[in-house]
């Protein structure tokens, strides 16, 4: 990496005119150099992987041809290309024709040069959403085009108020980077804080948004995400809605939205696409899946190693039956089906699709199967982990699943050091740390800490949209009212 900046860097000081940087970039065989004749003698010089043919064939080379231009300003004014520059900087010529842009030189023109944008845009249709998909509601999802992301979002909010910043972050890459927000509801200070940030990135290439989101979070060490991660227009809009800042990364099929909170992150679309009260009961069902995910199979160790009075007098002749046979004490036999878990949720998602359904399903049979029969584990434990790996899949953000996928461990190791008081020990710190945990300087663990009541609104379960007057209180937007409550509880029929 180091070597690849010092050689980024190190190319404007060697190259001292415009011929000397047309030799070096000669070196790679997509690059052109195109000779005209006639009336007008110039060159042109670009990257035909990097430009739109037509671009170049029917507006520049057409309007070129047959016409005597003494200047590159007269020129200038003949191309009906928009965005064109007059520049002697070889810096900026580089970076140009390495975005797509046609340089344009006169033979006797020494330094000066035109620069045309012709860039061509190879992208794949807006599709439905694969992570994040709704039953109802919405079916697009963002692809790898900064532009089309960002029309995605803009059809939706049509207001002059919304505001789009870009700036190109990598050494290397160049990589375009937008941040968006609407101006007089997001907060000031959370949006030159977000600026700032991306500014102070110091990397050579972002691949993706990803990059982004672990070089902005407030604690890069902390296995939970602080930045959402999405992949749906919608939802994007309902956070820039609430005074949030939206993300976008050139080449990312996903936008990064924050301040955030944990919330958040089990919140599904759905749940505004549905009644009030089917949506709460879903995300109530929704969050105990999380806990019962998390904390099934170490009650499960901390039971059967120092708690055996708390099993029921019915079930005892079940658990001692089932595990009569097994060699192995509790903590191995979990961690025996836990790591099965793990290397078939890992080889059901890195083979293609349809063989990774097959080997997620069929392999999931056969090894359980095969470890109750062989008593490696017991067949109630195959239960609950089989069913706490169940629950994990409920939440709607691929993030906190790998978070809730790695936590349940420390919670297994406190288990079986000291049984439910070494749950307590790792519940208790789990709690400190989202507790000092902060999203782009706002708390992460809002409305829970600090406690919230109007927040509470659109927490734990989801009030009626009349009833959330207010935009929440971590966001800090500079227009908290979002629309007036009296007009809103008004229901008046044409005839009165």
């Amino acid at each position: 990496m180091k070597r690849k900046e010092q050689r980024n860097e190190e190319l404007p000081k060697e190259s001292q005119d415009l011929k000397e940087l047309t030799e070096k970039l000669k070196q790679s065989k997509d690059f052109k150099e195109y000779k005209l004749k006639g009336k007008n003698k110039c060159v042109l010089y670009y990257f035909e992987t990097l430009v739109d043919p037509k671009t170049v064939n029917k507006q520049i080379l057409q309007s070129i041809k047959g016409h005597s231009f003494r200047s590159l300003e007269g020129m200038e004014e003949a191309l009906p290309v928009e965005g064109t520059s007059i520049t002697d900087e070889l810096s900026t010529i580089r970076d140009k024709v390495m975005l797509g842009h046609v340089v344009i030189a006169l033979e006797d023109t020494a330094k000066e040069v035109l620069l045309v944008p012709a860039p061509s845009e190879e992208t794949r249709k807006v599709s439905i959403p694969e992570v994040e998909f709704s039953v109802v509601g919405p079916k697009e999802a963002f692809v790898e085009s900064l532009d089309t992301n960002i029309n995605l979002v803009r059809k939706r909010l049509p207001l002059p108020q919304f505001t789009v910043k870009e700036m190109n972050i990598g050494k290397v890459t160049k990589t375009r980077v937008a941040v968006l927000y609407i101006d007089g509801i997001a907060n000031e200070e959370n949006v030159n804080t977000v600026i700032q940030r991306l500014n102070d990135i110091e990397y050579d290439q972002i691949n993706d948004s990803s990059y982004i989101s672990q070089m902005l979070a407030d604690n890069s060490h902390s296995p939970f995400p602080q930045i959402l991660d999405t992949e749906r227009p919608d939802r994007v809009t309902g956070s820039l809605g609430e005074g949030k800042i939206a993300i976008m990364v050139d080449g990312a099929p996903h936008a990064l939205t924050c301040p955030t909170t944990v919330v958040e992150f089990f919140s599904a679309s759905d749940d505004y696409f549905s009644p009030w009260p089917v949506a709460s009961i879903f995300r109530i069902i929704r969050l105990f899946a999380v806990f019962f995910s998390v904390l099934s199979s170490p009650i499960y160790v901390a039971i059967l190693t120092y708690h055996h009075e708390m099993i029921p007098d019915d079930l005892l002749p079940t658990i001692i039956s089932s595990r009569s046979d097994i060699p192995f004490p509790p903590i191995l036999e979990v961690i025996i089906l836990e790591l099965a878990i793990e290397l078939l949720r890992e080889a059901g998602a890195r083979l293609p699709t349809k063989v990774g359904q097959t080997i997620g399903i069929v392999g999931g049979i056969v090894i359980g199967t095969a470890a109750v029969d062989a008593g490696l584990t017991s067949n109630v434990l195959l239960i609950i982990v089989a069913l706490a790996a169940l629950a994990s899949f409920t939440t709607p953000i691929y993030q906190i699943s790998n978070t809730i996928r790695l936590i349940r461990f420390p919670f297994l190791l406190g288990a079986q050091m000291w049984g439910l008081v070494g749950i307590s020990i790792v519940m208790v710190f789990f709690i400190g740390h989202l507790i000092k945990l902060t999203s782009i300087g706002r708390p992460f663990l809002a409305p829970i800490y600090p406690l919230r009541f109007r927040d509470l609104k659109d927490a734990f379960i989801r009030l009626p949209f009349n009833r959330q007057t207010k935009r929440p209180i971590q966001a800090r937007s500079n227009d908290p009212l979002r629309f007036n409550p009296k007009r809103a509880k008004e229901r008046r029929d044409i005839d009165e």
